[in-house]
């Protein structure tokens, strides 16, 4: 059978005879490239079909101009198989049905033959043109009021239609007219009911043409009657542009709006909106008119994008106000606050004062829960009120109270305060536990970002281009570029700010370091060390930066400097007892940990501890397994060693190590081998960014979750990179982003209320 990719080799000659009662239709439909009898090709558009029609019957055939082996008239009024020309039907005017010929074909036309025409076959050819053509005359019956067979009402006007069109169209009329148990099933008259007529129109117009104006004057109307008919197409077409327009002013009713007309779409992008735009939400003054319900849940919500925690709690006694009808919600609603994320001072001068919260038992065994928290894990820090630590020992029941003293009482006897607090809160990126005993985890606007610093790629060159990760959306982005290219970069966060310091830059070893500012969106230099080195790791504990061990081609080196940052300037302190190129370090109850390595010769599995007040190093437990370029931080209490290689050969396996028992732990592994893999925590979970598989550069992420002890993907970075650096840092997102990139969707006003930007 000949088809588009096969053209036949010989002409075509008319098919056999057909007895009078058979009937052949032409069906045609549009073909990418036919083929002309002599073999040659066009690649114009045409038409195929299979030819029929019996003697002296009129055939009526749409129009197109075509090289394509079929039966056609010719000037002589011969048949043959020809080139066919006929007018364009779908632009003549209203009426013109195309081109029809009649005639008297000549019986020689039947005769058998027993040439290469193709065997009857069965071929199904669409028509993309029909529905159209259908549809336009269906629309001019109705203009016409021709065949028209119920009257529909709205607001008083009355709007014609045809019955079978309705029904095939709109699930509401398909119901009412099938069934023969409504009393509208055969009346011509049908009243709607709360429709607005100007909607009704425009729907029952789109039913004839496909077509359907949206704009801020109509689009609820047209929603709301949509929802009525069950026409879900039109219900999301609206949905989606009302979304489109959503702003501080008008979130809310749009939000009442989708709840009580059950548009879902329309609600989770009103709730998206909120926790987007919660500080301008919350200033609105129909936001104290939401229920309960909503509050509760816009409150709990991690991605909460709010500067501080006190914003939550603030809005919390805002929606409360002066009613006492809403007291009732109080214990519930403070369930919502993460408590031990506000600052101390916030927690006992006005949160336990509020007459709201001191006058509920339920409200200040809490508060009381979180203050004991709060109290074990930064008794050293400042917080010695008497006010406050008569709290936190009113909770000393509580379940929080029972881990933190669990937890005290597994350290050792004789144990100094000081210790003892700093054995208890390990890490000032953590809080301390919920009121409920878990971990309670900042919001995701709050809880800082994680940055890939430089490394290097397929290409080998080392990278200037630095990614920042986004959790709320979990997205990368790049950030300002580093003034040099790095790769096996020193990468810490202190005070805000992210310092990149040695590495390689693909022709030497480098001794400089560089230092971002969010708040500026650049990059500065600073003094460089006093030797260049590349595989090197870098801690901050306290207001210093230390600079740990590194190699260059010569050497792994065992020395380590200091860097201050008030004076910025570099000075060596005491070496540690292995030499270690490929180390990673990472702080941890103010001591800092130097993690496996390369000595020269071969991976290594010791570990060992710096203190800085002693300035001495010490070794530790050693790891279970040897590792070189793994990543390496701070979570929760312990010291995760993630990938990394042994000698050449790159690792999944990952442990931790509890500083308390002095001991590693094997964990999960992950869903591949990362050897030179740069390892962040954020948020209760472990990062592990890019990387070498031992055949190629990654950029995929993964994140480890304790709890499960789990690995799960996360938004891969942009560029395949090993030996890049990476470090959390306590920053904003939005500190990081231009205002083109913050405002992601520049909308003119919907209903004349400009959108937030």
């Amino acid at each position: 059978m000949w088809s588009e990719d096969e053209p036949p080799a010989q002409p075509l000659s008319p098919p056999p005879r057909m007895q009078p009662s058979q009937v052949r239709v032409w069906r045609w439909a549009p073909s990418a490239a036919v083929s002309h009898p002599s073999g040659q090709r066009d690649t114009t558009a045409a038409y195929r079909g299979i030819a029929g029609g019996t003697h002296g019957q009129a055939v009526t055939v749409p129009a197109a101009t075509f090289w394509r082996p079929t039966i056609t008239m010719n000037d002589d009024h011969s048949y043959a198989a020809a080139p066919c020309f006929m007018t364009d039907r779908l632009r003549g005017q209203p009426g013109d049905r195309g081109s029809t010929f009649h005639s008297q074909m000549p019986s020689s036309f039947y005769a058998s033959s027993s040439s290469s025409f193709p065997p009857p076959d069965v071929q199904e050819i669409v028509d993309v043109h029909y529905p159209p053509v259908v549809l336009g005359s269906l629309s001019e019956l109705r203009e016409d009021e021709q065949l028209c067979d119920v009257e529909l009402e709205a607001e008083g006007e009355t709007i014609l239609a045809h019955r079978v069109v309705l029904a095939a169209s709109i699930p509401y009329f398909r119901s009412m007219f099938v069934s023969s148990q409504m009393k509208e099933t055969n009346q011509r008259r049908i009243v709607l009911c709360d429709i607005s007529s100007s909607a009704l129109r425009q729907l029952i117009n789109y039913v004839y043409t496909s077509r359907l104006l949206i704009s801020g004057e109509n689009v609820q109307q047209l929603l709301f009657a949509a929802s009525i008919l069950q026409m879900d197409a039109v219900s999301d077409h609206c949905q989606k542009y009302m979304s489109q327009w959503l702003t501080a002013q008008n979130c809310i009713s749009l939000r009442q709006f989708a709840e009580q007309h059950n548009c879902s779409s329309l609600l989770l992008s009103t709730d998206a909106f909120a926790v987007e735009h919660f500080a301008e939400i919350r200033l609105m003054p129909d936001f104290l008119s939401i229920p309960f319900a909503h509050i509760r849940d816009l409150i709990s919500r991690s991605d909460l994008n709010v500067n501080h925690e006190q914003e939550v709690f603030e809005t919390m006694l805002q929606w409360l106000g002066e009613e006492t009808t809403r007291r009732d919600h109080l214990p519930d609603l403070l369930q919502h606050v993460r408590l031990t994320q506000l600052s101390c001072g916030y927690l006992q001068e006005v949160v336990m004062k509020h007459p709201f919260i001191a006058t509920e038992p339920s409200c200040m065994q809490q508060v009381a829960a979180a203050a004991c928290s709060l109290a074990v894990g930064f008794s050293g820090a400042g917080m010695g009120s008497s006010s406050f630590n008569d709290a936190a020992m009113a909770a000393s029941t509580s379940k929080s109270s029972e881990n933190t003293g669990e937890y005290a009482a597994s350290l050792p006897e004789g144990e100094t305060r000081e210790r003892r607090t700093m054995e208890q809160c390990p890490s000032d990126i953590l809080r301390p536990l919920s009121p409920a005993g878990g971990r309670v985890w900042p919001r995701k606007s709050v809880a800082g970002v994680i940055f890939c610093v430089g490394g290097r790629g397929t290409a080998g060159d080392p990278f200037r281009s630095v990614e920042a990760y986004d959790w709320r959306r979990n997205r990368w982005f790049a950030i300002a570029e580093m003034t040099t290219q790095r790769r096996h970069v020193g990468v810490v966060s202190a005070h805000g700010k992210l310092y990149a310091i040695g590495g390689h830059d693909g022709a030497n070893h480098l001794a400089t370091a560089e230092c971002y500012d969010p708040s500026e969106r650049m990059w500065k230099q600073l003094a460089p060390m006093r030797t260049c080195r590349r595989g090197i790791a870098v801690g901050a504990l306290e207001d210093a930066i230390y600079a740990v061990g590194g190699l260059d081609d010569a050497a792994c080196f065992q020395t380590v400097e200091r860097y201050d940052i008030e004076s910025n300037s570099w000075t060596n302190v005491a070496k540690m007892n292995i030499q270690r190129g490929g180390v990673g370090v990472a702080a941890l109850s103010k001591f800092l940990f130097a993690v496996g390595g390369n000595d020269g010769t071969s991976s290594l599995d010791s570990c060992e501890r710096y203190d800085p007040h002693l300035d001495k190093w010490r070794l530790v437990a050693k790891m279970m397994n040897r590792r070189a370029g793994a990543g390496v931080c701070v979570m929760d209490g312990f010291l995760y060693a993630i990938g990394g290689f042994d000698d050449n050969a790159p690792l999944n396996t990952c442990e931790r190590y509890d500083m308390r028992k002095d001991e590693w732990t094997q964990l999960a592994n992950m869903s591949c081998a990362r050897g030179g893999v740069g390892v962040a925590a954020m948020g209760g979970l472990v990062y592990a960014i890019g990387g070498h598989d031992g055949m190629k550069y990654l950029n995929s992420v993964e994140a480890y979750d304790p709890v499960l002890n789990q690995w799960r993907p996360v938004s891969s970075i942009k560029e395949c990179r090993a030996g890049a650096g990476v470090a959390w840092a306590d920053v904003r997102v939005a500190n990081l982003l231009s205002p083109k990139h913050t405002h992601e969707s520049g909308c003119a006003p919907y209903n004349g209320i400009a959108p937030c930007v």
